[in-house]
C-alpha cells in the first residue's frame, strides 16, 4: 500500500474515531476525503485561513489528537506536507495548548 493510500486510511480513521468517541459526524470532511483523497483534503483544511468546524469540535471534545493537523505532524506523514503547512498545523495546536507526545 502506498504512503498516500495509507494516509487516506489514516484520514478515514480519524473520521471514524471522531464519530464514535466524540459523536461528531464530519460529513463534509468525509466527502472531501472520498472526492479528493486524504492528502488534498488535509492540505485544504490546513491551508484554510480559519479553523475548521471539525477542529473546533475536536477541541471542545478534548481530542485535538483527532485533527488533521495532529495527524499531519506525525513523522510518518511529514514528507507529504510542506514546511509551511506543518508550521501552520503546529501553530494551531500549540495555540490551544496541545501536548505533543
Amino acid at each position: 500500500m502506498s504512503l498516500e493510500d495509507q494516509f487516506d486510511e489514516a484520514m478515514l480513521e480519524i473520521y471514524r474515531r471522531a464519530l464514535s468517541e466524540c459523536k461528531y459526524n464530519a460529513t463534509r470532511f468525509l466527502q472531501m476525503v472520498n472526492q479528493h483523497g486524504g492528502i488534498q483534503a488535509a492540505k485544504t483544511l490546513i491551508n484554510a485561513p480559519t479553523l475548521s468546524d471539525g477542529f473546533t469540535a475536536m477541541w471542545q471534545c478534548g481530542r485535538l489528537d483527532l485533527t488533521v493537523e495532529a495527524v499531519a505532524l506525525d513523522p510518518k506523514w511529514r514528507d507529504l506536507f510542506s514546511d509551511e503547512e506543518l508550521a501552520r498545523a503546529k501553530k494551531r495546536l500549540v495555540d490551544l495548548n496541545y501536548k505533543f507526545e
